[in-house]
């Protein structure tokens, strides 16, 4: 089980800072690790107009708010929303900065967001489903959806990765370990990206593709056959725009996962159920748009596995894990 959402009075259970441990890029919350706004490099009359049909799109569907999961109060509360947006890109740019000019005094110690055993499990069983997607294994729960192999899929030194919101980039050093080796981390965050190269450099990563991109805008302009997801749609659920830009987040991802490639997402905002939920809300429009126009494709992404071995903890009662990690393959 997963998805055991924390409230104030059991903050105490989860594992407190050191004293004195330097605050890191991925640890300063989800909201820092991609912070999915506008970003202030730059935008295009398209861009513009993606975020116009977005609205129009996807007006009637309904998302849950990160920020008030474990709320006790009868409405949110809107100033709480806005500070805990923390500032614009220029303000993350600066906070990076400040990691960045930590490194001669820390060196390579980060810390990992979710902490090093949930990425070491997340990394495991990432390459795990991806050997079997070579080998032509069913990874379904439920037996309804099988990844065929394709020359794409023989090797996974060959399989093209991307690691959207990824801050200090430590996940993709961690895949490269694993035996991926086409590796790209993009952040909208200018002093993210210098961070993660410098990080990648100094642990012998320095092949690893570190790219300045908002993935709400992106500008990539290609696909991957794995595409990773370590806490920012749970960053863009606390922007008070978050509906519309949840949405935008779906239409991106769909376009840089290649067809019959993974879209892992890992949060500590949602449930399973919940993100399976949402990807549902985003089929059934797609599904209605196309039938509005004579189309016969099927659905955006259909749910192919999910990390049933994180640590759990119990909490009145119920099992469960603060952390989710849900596999999407792209139809």
């Amino acid at each position: 089980m997963a998805g055991i959402r924390w409230s104030p009075e059991d903050a105490d259970l989860l594992p407190a800072r050191p004293p004195g441990d330097p605050v890191s890029d991925d640890d300063r919350s989800v909201a820092a690790d991609s912070w999915s706004i506008k970003s202030d490099y730059g935008s295009t009359v398209d861009d513009d107009q993606r975020h116009a049909d977005a609205v129009e799109g996807f007006s009637g569907c309904s998302f849950p708010a990160a920020s008030d999961y474990s709320s006790d109060k009868d409405a949110p509360d809107a100033n709480e929303v806005e500070t805990s947006l923390m500032g614009s890109q220029s303000y993350w740019n600066a906070t990076y900065a400040e990691d960045l000019a930590n490194l001669p005094e820390h060196g390579n110690s980060s810390e990992v967001w979710f902490g090093v055993e949930v990425m070491d499990i997340l990394v495991k069983w990432t390459k795990n489903l991806c050997d079997n997607i070579c080998r032509g294994l069913d990874q379904s729960d439920n037996n309804s959806c099988k990844s065929e192999p394709s020359d794409t899929f023989r090797d996974l030194s060959s399989w093209r990765v991307l690691d959207i919101g990824t801050g200090n980039g430590l996940l993709l050093q961690e895949l490269a370990k694993q035996g991926f080796h086409d590796l790209t981390g993009v952040d909208y965050s200018e002093r993210a990206v210098e961070l993660a190269k410098t990080l990648a450099v100094r642990g012998g990563f320095s092949y690893i593709n570190f790219v300045v991109d908002d993935v709400l805008e992106t500008k990539l302009g290609r696909s991957f056959q794995l595409v990773m997801d370590k806490g920012t749609l749970d960053a863009i659920g606390l922007h008070p725009d978050f509906p519309v830009k949840r949405m935008m987040y779906w239409d991106s991802v769909s376009h840089l996962v290649a067809p019959g490639g993974i879209l892992v997402i890992t949060s500590c905002n949602s449930t399973k159920d919940e993100l399976l939920q949402e990807v549902e809300q985003l089929n059934q429009q797609r599904l209605g748009s196309q039938e509005e126009n004579s189309c016969t494709e099927s659905a955006v992404f259909q749910y192919l596995d999910h990390v049933q071995t994180y640590p759990t903890i119990t909490l009145g009662g119920v099992d469960g894990s603060r952390v989710t990690t849900v596999a999407l393959v792209r139809r």
